[in-house]
């Protein structure tokens, strides 16, 4: 299961009722969050998660909606006695970014590690979750992030039992490691069946539609993407500053064929974007609008 909690979905400045852009997500006992602007902290306070199993951190790009809660957060993740190392992802000049803003947070009870990102897409694996960043189109280097928890086959037992390996090193044979046993060397291939669908999730702010979205997003279970605009006319406004309207982002669910979209990265001066909601039905049915606090848990699918 792979808890996600959408913490804020205001973009370029934070509002009475709605916080920075920013998602948190929750699987076997470590947090994962996507951004960190101002306010983040209070948003996950008041989502009643905990700051302390946080271990990775990925950065869509450096304006400072998007990183400006950071010092902070480290010293509350400090206080709260943390310990472990915190990694970070995030286009490059991370280290340099992380630097300048870590002189109002210089002492950490915890190390700090910096994963620049170097191509434009890139596959890190942390902490069970399986990372892409992918390259988008904003103004500045900027980057979304599709994570999975992907989900090995079947174990079977005739082939095991086929081949003679005593169930001792079953166990073995699951977790991914060879058995050499009785002169002969077994491999986890000869007694695990095919890979079976996962979890996927794929987080985009601060973009132009791109192929790359569409690809990455591809049958995801469920896309969170920006909707800076929802007036119509507010298209060429959104070309000028490399966003997306309602109608964009519903169209790119269309294509990857998600199964749910929830927009966010609303700007300031849209109120009553509900208003908007039936028009972005027409092009994508499984659309919603993100609010803060908004939460989902996604499940591995029966079979």
């Amino acid at each position: 299961m792979l808890d996600v909690c959408l913490l804020g979905t205001a973009g370029m400045m934070p509002l009475p009722y709605r916080y920075l852009t920013s998602l948190m997500t929750r699987y076997n006992g470590s947090s994962l969050m996507v951004d960190c602007g101002e306010g983040t902290q209070v948003a996950v306070k008041k989502a009643g998660w905990s700051f302390h199993p946080v271990d990775v951190i990925c950065f869509t790009h450096y304006h400072a909606d998007h990183i400006s809660g950071l010092p902070g957060m480290l010293l509350t993740m400090g206080n709260a006695e943390r310990r472990e190392p915190l990694t970070l992802i995030g286009p490059k000049g991370l280290q340099r970014v992380v630097s300048a803003l870590r002189v109002i947070a210089p002492e950490l009870p915890f190390e700090v590690r910096c994963m620049e990102i170097g191509e434009p897409e890139q596959v890190f694996r942390l902490h069970g979750y399986k990372i892409t960043a992918f390259m988008v189109r904003h103004n500045v280097p900027c980057y979304g992030y599709t994570l999975e928890i992907e989900r090995q086959g079947r174990f079977c037992v005739e082939q095991a039992q086929r081949h003679g390996i005593p169930k001792n090193y079953w166990g073995i044979l699951q977790k991914g490691d060879t058995v050499q046993y009785d002169g002969q060397l077994f491999t986890p291939d000869l007694v695990m069946g095919p890979p079976r669908k996962g979890i996927k999730l794929t987080y985009c702010t601060d973009t132009r539609p791109t192929e790359a979205l569409v690809k990455n997003a591809s049958g995801a279970d469920l896309l969170i993407c920006e909707g800076m605009y929802a007036e119509p006319e507010k298209l060429a406004k959104a070309k000028q500053y490399k966003h997306m309207t309602f109608y964009e982002a519903a169209q790119t669910a269309k294509a990857a064929k998600v199964k749910e979209l929830w927009l966010t990265h609303f700007s300031p001066s849209l109120v009553h974007a509900e208003d908007y909601m039936p028009k972005v039905h027409e092009i994508f049915a499984n659309a919603h609008l993100g609010k803060d606090g908004k939460r989902i848990e996604l499940n591995f699918e029966e079979e």
